[in-house]
């Protein structure tokens, strides 16, 4: 049980860290201080609710066919490849983030591009619905429920921690080589989950 909780833990966590348009956002609300928690709070229940859709709806179809557990776990693995790949190469080539002075937007626009960045980003899905639903829906009984709770925990310590977090993190991300050391941390993580369900 500790063990798959603690799985989807990581698993979660190590997905929902990679740089990407809805952590640039939240992050980003961060930074300028405005509606931290309407955007937080949105960007977890949504991640919530597609984590528990594709742990659900993935551990039933593996379980009808079970030719589909190989391709889920090739197709996850080759994700996972090109996704490291990708945060390999920005750590080599990503610069600075840094708050700009702006008019903050109304409560109703920042409601808006939460549900943008949470549900029009096609890695949203791949992450949560895809590939953590293939990885939960390996697991058995109270395991299942046990990976779900730690991915869906991950995503909110993260949201949370990155909306109200970011203020203390401005004068680091300001700086290429706090985003190229964060990449290259992610880009190691992918790889070994990639082998992890190759070799499981």
């Amino acid at each position: 049980m500790m063990f798959a909780f603690l799985k989807g833990m990581g698993i979660g966590a190590s997905l929902i860290v990679a740089i990407g348009a809805q952590n640039a956002f939240v992050l980003r609300q961060g930074l300028l201080r405005h509606h931290v928690f309407t955007c937080a709070l949105i960007c977890t229940l949504c991640d919530i609710c597609l984590i528990y859709a594709g742990v659900a709806g993935m551990g039933a179809l593996i379980s009808s066919a079970p030719n589909l557990l190989l391709v889920a776990k090739w197709g996850g693995a080759l994700f996972l490849l090109v996704y490291g790949a990708r945060s390999a190469w920005a750590a080599f080539h990503s610069g600075g983030m840094a708050a700009v002075d702006e008019v903050p937007r109304s409560h109703l626009a920042i409601v808006a591009a939460a549900f943008s960045f949470s549900l029009l980003n096609p890695h949203v899905y791949l992450d949560t619905v895809v590939l953590l639903g293939t990885v939960g829906g390996q697991q058995v009984g109270d395991a299942r429920n046990a990976f779900t709770a730690g991915a869906m925990l991950a995503s909110t310590i993260w949201f949370f921690g990155l909306a109200y977090g970011a203020r203390l993190l401005a004068p680091l991300f300001a700086k290429p080589l706090a985003w190229r050391i964060l990449d290259g941390v992610i880009a190691l993580v992918m790889w070994l989950i990639a082998a992890s369900l190759l070799l499981g």
